[in-house]
């Protein structure tokens, strides 16, 4: 065991050293991503076979026109089941997997418990992947998942003035990118943003992206590949890269975490600084002993439950008073 992992939380780091087993320096050790991704696929499938269905909320998937004429875009509408005729607040969901894995079906579960955590109307997104789609692909579908869903609040009974995002790791890059488009547009209104451990600096240059090297999850090597084939042959701007942003002024009321073993930490609390600095409302929770998305990896232990029982208070509290 590397000496990085010693500092996990033992009940988180089971699970990790079960993975790193099957395949020896994580999942990012699969070169090809065609099949990187049938991997990460099939592990959350494995995670979530034995779960039984939840029958307090109602999915509906949907195909929504890509923005300025891209392609459509995919999304999945959660709603509380006796929330018939409600009005309800309503969250956009983007799913995580740096930009180049992840979908609806690997969010399903989260998505499915925050609706009903929170007893709200949740529309999770799908984007297109790098690196078969370079930026800015990705926030542009998120943008026009974003925007549709504020044109369609009647039919999805949400209430406009009650609308979230949130999105972890690359989500949360995009979850913060959306927010910033949205304010530098004049588009919809956000009224909380919920970022977790996001992605947000291409430069890895902060303490923790120099050190975070054989933890078995988004390590750095793997954080500059993905890095590299998000921004193809591109420079990365503030959008990009909301590190790199100089105004983070007009942004809604933020929350933020992530762990002392995640090699986005110095990253995401200098942005939570910046925030606090820019007048912005923000929460920040900085967890010892957790490792990248380790509330997802290992679900049961104490940590993750004490990680997703703060979320889902945060956006309770913003969203219902």
């Amino acid at each position: 065991m590397s000496a990085q992992r010693d500092r996990i939380d033992p009940a988180s780091r089971e699970p990790l050293e079960m993975l790193l087993q099957a395949i020896p320096g994580g999942f990012n050790a699969i070169p090809d991503i065609v099949e990187r991704r049938a991997f990460v696929r099939q592990l959350l499938q494995t995670m979530t076979a034995d779960l039984p269905p939840n029958d307090r909320v109602v999915s509906e998937d949907r195909t929504i026109p890509g923005l300025d004429g891209a392609p459509d875009v995919r999304v999945r509408i959660y709603t509380p089941a006796e929330a018939t005729g409600v009005i309800l607040p309503g969250i956009l969901y983007i799913h995580g997997g740096g930009m180049i894995l992840g979908d609806l079906d690997g969010e399903h579960l989260r998505a499915e418990m925050i609706c009903e955590l929170t007893n709200t109307v949740v529309v999770s997104t799908d984007y297109r992947k790098a690196p078969e789609h370079a930026y800015p692909a990705q926030l542009n579908d998120c943008y026009a998942a974003l925007t549709w869903m504020a044109t369609h609040v009647g039919e999805l009974d949400i209430d406009p003035a009650r609308i979230a995002i949130y999105g972890g790791s690359a989500g949360g890059n995009l979850a913060i990118a959306t927010t910033m488009t949205a304010r530098d547009r004049g588009g919809p209104t956000i009224a909380f943003l919920m970022a977790p451990y996001p992605m947000i600096d291409d430069r890895h240059a902060t303490a923790s992206s120099l050190a975070v090297t054989e933890v078995g999850i988004w390590d750095r090597s793997g954080s500059i590949e993905a890095w590299q084939w998000f921004l193809g042959d591109g420079e990365a701007d503030q959008y990009a890269a909301p590190a790199r942003a100089t105004d983070l002024t007009g942004l809604p009321p933020t929350f933020m975490d992530v762990g002392d073993m995640d090699l986005f930490r110095d990253e995401d609390i200098a942005f939570a600084s910046r925030l606090v600095q820019a007048g912005i409302p923000t929460e920040f929770h900085l967890y010892p002993g957790a490792y990248h998305a380790s509330e997802v990896f290992a679900p049961a232990a104490e940590l993750s439950q004490r990680i997703w029982s703060t979320r889902i208070q945060a956006l309770t509290r913003a969203l219902h008073g």
